[in-house]
């Protein structure tokens, strides 16, 4: 499988050396803020798109991991190539009925996703099927923290999001989410006091941390508590070109995400 790198910062270049570990190749990486060169692993490292046919036509897939504020167009640049895309930029969600439109109007293939890492995928079953069952006890009121590196670009993290999603679909007394202070007015959540049907998820952001999700079940009597803690950035990166693996095992068209790749 050849990859396409959009991206080339830190997830990028780890992207690069799990594909190349699983025998993959890098045909290029772009990155508008690269010097120009090439990449650790020999590739050409480019400022922009190639106009050189031969390239982009050796290019089965693009793995984009950049900034929510390029990473739509990013996509759609993709798209526009004829090529599949593995997106793991996080904080552009809003865009997504745009860029899926964008998609599907193109005849390609985009599999995003706010975590690649196959554990954080397993915690998320792992988490619904908890909140499914304490959902009838009252008595054990949910809260969230998430807790990553103080230059991540996104707060709360996409992760948390997917993970609030997946609980409260199995919940039916808890309804909706306050993230941050709750101390902060927001609504009806002010003073510190939350709504008997508001989860409260924060955030901290401090040196260097990949990455910590938690999620709380606490009663007068104990806690439960559930928690993935990524050791490094390598688990992203290797579910990046898992998820490519699978996008490109047989023609696709629309819109995946890893549970996809996890059925």
């Amino acid at each position: 499988m050849n990859i396409g790198l959009i991206g080339y910062g830190k997830m990028g270049k780890m992207v690069e050396a799990a594909a190349l570990n699983c025998g993959h190749g890098i045909t290029f990486a772009v990155d508008p803020f690269a010097p120009g060169g090439q990449t650790a692993g020999g590739a050409p490292l480019l400022r922009a798109f190639p106009s050189i046919k031969e390239k982009i036509d050796s290019t089965g897939v693009f793995i984009e991991f950049t900034r929510p504020e390029t990473a739509p167009d990013n996509i759609k640049a993709a798209c526009a190539l004829g090529k599949p895309v593995v997106c793991g930029s996080t904080g552009w969600y809003a865009h997504l009925p745009d860029v899926s439109a964008a998609v599907e109007k193109a005849g390609a293939a985009l599999l995003w996703s706010s975590n690649f890492s196959l554990g954080v995928n397993l915690f998320y079953r792992i988490a619904e099927y908890a909140a499914k069952l304490a959902d009838p006890f009252a008595e054990y009121d949910v809260g969230g923290l998430e807790i990553h590196h103080n230059k991540k670009a996104d707060s709360p993290s996409g992760t948390a999001k997917t993970l609030m999603e997946r609980a409260l679909a199995v919940m039916k007394r808890k309804t909706r989410v306050l993230w941050g202070d709750p101390s902060l007015p927001d609504g009806d959540a002010t003073g510190g006091t939350l709504p008997p049907d508001t989860v409260h998820f924060a955030s901290l952001r401090q040196g260097s941390a990949p990455g910590t999700h938690s999620l709380f079940f606490d009663s007068p009597a104990d806690t439960i508590e559930i928690t993935h803690t990524a050791r490094s950035r390598e688990g992203f990166a290797s579910g990046a070109v898992r998820a490519a693996e699978w996008l490109v095992s047989v023609p696709r068209q629309g819109i995946f995400t890893m549970e996809d790749v996890l059925k």
